[in-house]
């Protein structure tokens, strides 16, 4: 199991030197996601830095872009890391798809797999010199003369992973992915119960990567730990609100919260949410704890095949990550 940090910086020039210590104290991955910078830069900035560790967008915005400036980011970022670099896909939700990014939204589960299977279509027409005819119901790719192809990649063409949630894009991702980003919103039980059903028997292809995002608490002592549960209530509020992660809480008889969550955020009551959020529900959906009692924990939770974890870790205390990264990696 691999385990990654989160690549977050304010300023992009950063990035190379957070990349470099993360690489220096034995992560094996890092990973940046669509927030409020670019997912793509940070990564860019660090394949001049780094060597040896992996690069992944966890996630970017599939349906902010178009297949075809994918299929770009990506082959420029694997060769520029020497065939290090991962393509994490998401597809968010309509609301910040259309007045967000204003992009068209429609039968998402089927246009995620599609817009995939176009970018292994534009790649494998630069890698293997392939005639480029792909025709799909959201996108259609036909023409590549000479001066747009670049070439063979001598380290190859990279992985498309897709983060997925309900089993539409569950079943999407299992037929056109390379892998799957599990979202930190999840709770063993669903994930036993929803996530790995709806894969199939793909999940147990080594080919296909499950990567786990995880929302963490460390501390040690009592308030460290009392703090860390707050900052964790937080992201759990946010997601529970969201439509989109209703059934999560659903498989556990949380309905009630969830409608209470969502309507709470559309009043902009977030602190209210968080204090909404009962200890049953943290317990399920975070692991909390001292670094021994957390990977204890992760460990215990997770008995399929699982390529990397990406936990999102709140804590008052910065070392105790070193020591909960050394503990599971042990």
């Amino acid at each position: 199991m691999k385990i990654d940090a989160s690549l977050i910086t304010r300023d992009h020039l950063d990035a190379g030197k957070l990349a470099t210590r993360f690489e220096n104290e034995g992560y094996d991955g890092v990973y940046t996601f669509e927030g409020p910078h670019d997912p793509f830069l940070p990564l860019s900035i660090s394949c001049g830095t780094t060597s040896t560790i992996d690069l992944m967008t966890s996630v970017a915005i599939g349906f902010a872009r178009n297949p075809m400036i994918l299929a770009n980011l990506g082959y420029d970022l694997q060769l520029m890391s020497k065939g290090r670099f991962t393509l994490g896909l998401g597809s968010q939700i309509k609301p910040h798809i259309e007045k967000r990014f204003s992009m068209p939204w429609s039968s998402p589960a089927k246009r995620m797999g599609e817009m995939v299977a176009a970018i292994k279509a534009i790649w494998n027409a630069w890698q293997f010199q392939e005639p480029l005819n792909f025709r799909g119901e959201f996108y259609s790719h036909t023409l590549m003369t000479p001066f747009f192809n670049p070439g063979e990649n001598p380290f190859g063409i990279p992985k498309i992973l897709m983060a997925a949630v309900g089993p539409l894009m569950l079943k999407a991702a299992a037929e056109n992915a390379d892998g799957i980003i599990v979202h930190p919103f999840h709770s063993a039980k669903s994930f036993h119960e929803l996530t790995l059903p709806a894969l199939g028997n793909r999940f147990q292809d080594n080919n296909f990567d499950i990567v786990i995002g995880l929302i963490v608490g460390l501390g040690t002592t009592q308030d460290e730990i009392d703090q860390a549960k707050l900052s964790c209530a937080s992201q759990i509020s946010f997601y529970g609100s969201t439509p989109a992660y209703k059934g999560m809480l659903e498989v556990h008889g949380f309905e009630d919260l969830h409608l209470e969550l969502n309507r709470l955020s559309k009043q902009g009551e977030w602190i209210k949410m968080r204090e909404i959020i009962p200890d049953e529900v943290l317990q399920k959906f975070a692991i909390i704890g001292t670094p021994a009692e957390v990977g204890k924990e992760l460990l215990s939770r997770y008995d399929a095949k699982i390529a990397r974890v990406q936990p999102t870790i709140y804590t008052s205390q910065p070392e105790l990550q070193s020591e909960f990264f050394n503990l599971i990696k042990s």
